[in-house]
């Protein structure tokens, strides 16, 4: 079976419709709710999380070094009684 012919017209000049170069000072973080809650389900599901993960949180005011135990719908809940909300939450990883 033949292939269709299709014409590709040459571009023989530089196109000015986007920027070369892209500097930023400020470093944006999305809140993506569904990445969040993906990485803590990981974080608890994980083979070496038994009673408790030690967890580097980033929180849009603040950031955290906590020990994880539980969570609930809302929040997160932390060895020392703490309660953190995850929809404050902006980045979580595993140390």
């Amino acid at each position: 079976m033949e292939k269709p012919r299709v014409f590709a017209n040459p571009i023989n000049k530089k196109l000015n419709n986007n920027e070369d170069l892209f500097r930023s000072s400020k470093s944006v973080i999305k809140n993506n709710p569904k990445d969040i809650n993906r990485k803590i389900n990981e974080i608890f599901a994980s083979t070496d999380h038994v009673y408790k993960s030690r967890v580097k949180i980033t929180l849009k005011d603040k950031v955290l070094e906590v020990d994880l135990i539980g969570k609930t719908n809302l929040n997160l809940l932390t060895l020392d009684g703490g309660l953190i909300r995850i929809t404050d939450i902006l980045d979580i990883e595993k140390i």
